[in-house]
């Protein structure tokens, strides 16, 4: 097994995003210290890995000795290719055009900065975020640190590996199908996809007919993400849904949980079935009650979903020269992509009803959660394939096929709204880690930070480094 890592005794150490605020705070290393620490174990795993979108090092040295206020002050991270940062080009997992810097940050990433953070790039994601790994043909897989025969996952699948690797603590990414849930899943961190509106978002995300897209962060420990939510909370409130709050231990109250792991059409193999079954024995073990449940959504589901998805390739690919200018080339991208578009557009006589449908998945949810406070599912359905299994340049009924095999969970959750987070409770036979996913009703993020502190101190996860 080939495992890559960068953590070493250097300022950033072992420590957790929490952590090493606490250490900045208490005069123990200075946040230039960090930046360096940040941008050598980047410099050390970015080429096995193939993480890096885009760096800028110098900016973030110049940040380092001038940093803005914010609880995360000094805290390096990377921000996702697919949202817009001022003075970094936004590439979006493709090489379809020539990249120019963006003139200004986009709604996310103000917001996102504005916690203290500080940017060293942009991470790699698979084409426009379509498939669950990222393995552009020209631009290269991004492996896991685990072991790199094996995806990242995707679409933020360089973010994830940064993290997991120690290049950085915490990454953002985004999830409109699992893409912060999935790489969390298979690089062994927490990925909390939020409810519909929790953070502020760029104007792209927000004027979908189906908002199937959260922001969010990838981290290695409960309280990075707890904290994450609470001062992205101070920054961006929205009063339609209750407030996360400080949340900094598990929770007292015992919970009906729903099990599934039949999932949307496929479900998950009799390996990753087993491990469901003993994270919900590990739940009964902690007092909660545990239901064993069909999947919450019509058979028509994973059908609408896909020409849903396959509509937005059509736009991007119609859309292309109009939106970037006469560089744009439609025959660089991946078959994958070309393939979704085709499939819309062969099918757009369905499109209207797979949208209303996808739009009643809404009121679904919140019939499940008034009888249940939590659902548990494996976030993925299979152990994590190898690179090339779901290669994009391969015929698309073979990789959509596969696709379908392995992401048959998450993408309920994009539907409704409503929350869901990855845990790494469990471990494959392949040595690899293996996802486990709750999720709540909309707005109840909290239920789900306070159980996830509880399954983390009763079940403490692997660390690369050990």
């Amino acid at each position: 097994m080939t495992r890559v890592h960068a953590f070493s005794d250097d300022a950033l150490g072992d420590l957790d995003a929490v952590g090493l605020v606490e250490h900045l705070q208490a005069g123990k290393v200075s946040i230039p210290e960090v930046v360096d620490a940040a941008i050598a174990r980047t410099e050390q795993v970015a080429d096995v890995l193939g993480a890096v979108a885009y760096a800028d090092f110098d900016r973030a040295r110049r940040e380092a000795r001038s940093p803005r206020g914010g609880f995360f002050a000094g805290v390096p991270t990377f921000i996702k290719d697919n949202v817009d940062v001022a003075g970094m080009p936004t590439m979006e997992g493709t090489d379809a055009w020539t990249p120019h810097p963006a003139k200004k940050d986009g709604d996310f990433a103000r917001m996102y900065l504005a916690t203290g953070l500080i940017p060293l790039g942009k991470t790699q994601l698979s084409e426009y975020g379509f498939s669950a790994s990222s393995e552009h043909p020209r631009l290269g897989p991004v492996r896991c640190p685990w072991h790199t025969d094996h995806t990242a996952g995707a679409s933020s699948a360089g973010s994830a590996a940064l993290v997991a690797a120690g290049a950085v603590p915490m990454a953002h990414a985004n999830d409109g199908g699992g893409s912060i849930r999935i790489p969390a899943a298979v690089n062994g961190l927490v990925g909390l996809k939020p409810s519909r509106g929790r953070l502020a978002q760029d104007a792209a995300m927000r004027q979908m007919p189906v908002k199937i897209v959260a922001d969010g962060v990838v981290t290695r420990s409960v309280r990075d993400t707890a904290a994450f939510f609470r001062e992205a909370e101070r920054v961006y409130r929205p009063l339609e849904m209750p407030p996360i709050g400080d949340l900094t231990r598990p929770g007292r109250k015992r919970l009906r949980i729903a099990m599934n792991t039949t999932g949307l059409a496929r479900g998950a193999d009799a390996e990753v079935t087993r491990l469901t079954e003993q994270t919900a024995r590990l739940l009964e073990d902690l007092g909660h009650t545990v239901i064993e449940v069909e999947a919450p959504a019509p058979e028509t589901f994973a059908d609408d979903f896909l020409l849903y998805w396959g509509g937005l390739a059509l736009a991007l690919l119609n859309g292309g020269r109009r939106l970037r200018g006469r560089t744009w080339n439609r025959d660089h991208h991946d078959a994958l992509t070309v393939g979704l578009a085709r499939h819309a557009r062969r099918n757009l006589h369905r499109m209207p009803g797979a949208i209303m449908r996808l739009r009643r998945s809404n009121h679904d949810a919140a019939l499940f959660f008034d009888k249940y406070d939590v659902s548990l599912t494996p976030t993925l359905a299979t152990p994590t394939p190898k690179v090339g299994h779901l290669d994009p340049s391969r015929d698309y009924e073979v990789v959509i096929d596969r696709l379908q095999d392995w992401v048959t969970f998450t993408p309920l959750q994009n539907v409704t709204g409503t929350p869901a987070i990855s845990l790494p409770l469990a471990t494959a036979s392949n040595g690899l880690p293996q996802g486990m996913m709750l999720g709540s009703g909309f707005g109840q993020e909290a239920v789900l930070i306070e159980l996830a502190y509880e399954l983390e101190q009763a079940r403490p996860w692997a660390r690369i480094q050990d």
